[in-house]
């Protein structure tokens, strides 16, 4: 058993480049993963449509998060998660320009073998 810390060996904060997505844990319907933004948002017209359910939440920096059939971007803070459940359109305004914006996200899947 190794011990990490979700907040440091972070790349450098370069929003020319993709995020970056770090797998943590993978098992049979569920998918954890660190998403570190540095400015990156989603491409414009992008929709992200995703089979699962995806459980975030913002563990540095800020971002803008839109859905489909909302008229206003909910804006994140450290602290702050959600439950997106599938199929619910989203996508990423913006992300915090010059620092780490830190996600941790939790991809479910409906079909699991283990209670939700």
């Amino acid at each position: 058993m190794t011990l990490n810390n979700l907040l440091t060996a972070l790349p450098h904060c370069d929003p020319t480049r993709a995020e970056r997505v770090d797998e943590l844990l993978s098992r049979p319907g569920l998918r954890v993963e660190r998403i570190v933004s540095s400015g990156q948002v989603s491409p414009p017209g992008f929709w992200y449509d995703q089979a699962e359910g995806e459980w975030i939440v913002l563990l540095s920096g800020a971002a803008g998060l839109r859905f489909e059939h909302e008229q206003h971007t909910r804006l994140l803070a450290p602290g702050d998660c959600l439950d997106i459940p599938p199929h619910y359109r989203h996508r990423v305004e913006w992300t915090a320009p010059g620092v780490a914006t830190v996600w941790l996200a939790v991809f479910y899947s409906s079909n699991a073998p283990w209670p939700v």
